[in-house]
């Protein structure tokens, strides 16, 4: 067996990890969510949307810190954004009973908002890190006595802002969207246990997909910007995709579209989780550039989600899609075609 085929199958056994675990984490989530009466709104958004994104926390903090690899670490997070974005698409394809945009809660533009805020947010402090040192301009590449970029409490503030907001209206205006398909719910104890247990097995495979990640970019001859925001953001996504599929199956679509779009929130904080850990510097002083195509992409897709949450468009193209997910598909490929071309 080759060194690349063996990568590859390291490579597929985290994904596999990953995908298994995901679909524990939303069935037994959904018993979370039945036991304890809270939305399904809710759960998508809070529980299922910062378990499903501890890959990308693990996979980041050991890029910093033990595979030496910012880029990675910037790239699986803002890449998973656009990922997420991106399963939107399949939503809208395999919701047939109308189209996705169309039933969707427009409270899902709430977060969408605080989404483009905080991206907007990594952006400014991408492109103002990238200043010489010497320029008054770039403060957010001024380091606290702590090691860490002064952008990185204020991003973390957004983040708890939003959730704080996101959490009001939710319990002000929804309502539980899970229904109930006569299956037997596990008891409350039981579904916290095994919920635990995948978000461990999620954990762990983070911690070992970097590794796997940076061999990957070797033999292969690719910069680790494209992977990072391609292949290492695919597989830490795996366990959103699994949520969102096994969501639509029972139903539930607003618990699908929660726990894609507060994923993405959890992911914009993890940038300045990473931070913290990245003891040479400011972190996103010392990537690549080209992420901040990653992450106008990511606001772009972010956008067009809220104008179809707004307008709702009912019709779909060739009776597949709407005109607003082909939208996101463009963004997405052109994004991806972007970093492979310029990624470092």
């Amino acid at each position: 067996m080759s060194a690349v085929t063996l990568i590859w199958l390291q490579f597929g056994a985290c994904a596999a990890l990953i995908g298994t675990a995901g679909y524990s984490l939303s069935r037994n989530g959904d018993a979370i969510a039945r036991r304890t009466g809270l939305s399904g709104s809710w759960i998508g958004l809070a529980l299922l949307a910062t378990v499903t994104s501890l890959p990308e926390l693990a996979t980041g903090i050991t890029s910093v810190t033990l595979a030496h690899a910012p880029n990675l670490a910037v790239g699986d997070a803002m890449g998973s954004c656009v990922v997420n974005l991106a399963f939107l698409v399949l939503i809208d394809l395999f919701f047939r009973p109308q189209p996705v945009w169309h039933r969707a809660s427009l409270g899902h533009a709430l977060a969408g908002a605080f989404g483009v805020v905080m991206l907007g947010f990594t952006l400014v402090s991408l492109l103002l890190s990238q200043v010489k040192p010497s320029s008054t301009t770039a403060l957010v590449a001024t380091t606290t006595p702590l090691g860490f970029s002064l952008a990185t409490p204020l991003l973390l503030a957004l983040y708890l802002v939003a959730m704080r907001t996101v959490f009001a209206y939710e319990r002000d205006h929804a309502s539980a969207d899970t229904p109930d398909n006569g299956a037997a719910v596990p008891e409350l104890r039981s579904a916290v246990t095994r919920f635990a247990l995948a978000a461990c097995v999620v954990a762990a495979a983070g911690v070992w997909l970097p590794f796997v990640a940076t061999n990957l970019a070797g033999a292969m001859g690719w910069n680790k910007s494209f992977v990072g925001s391609l292949f290492v953001a695919m597989a830490t996504s795996l366990p959103e995709l699994a949520v969102t599929l096994s969501a639509l199956r029972m139903g539930a679509l607003d618990m699908a579209i929660g726990n894609l779009l507060g994923s993405n929130l959890f992911n914009v904080a993890i940038i300045a989780v990473d931070d913290l850990f990245y003891h040479p510097g400011v972190l996103l002083a010392d990537v690549s550039p080209v992420h901040a195509v990653t992450i106008s992409s990511a606001i772009t897709m972010t956008g067009l989600a809220m104008v179809g949450l707004f307008f709702k468009p009912r019709g779909r193209v060739l009776r597949a899609v709407s005109w607003v997910s082909l939208g996101l598909l463009a963004t997405y490929l052109l994004n991806t075609y972007t970093l492979y071309l310029y990624g470092e």
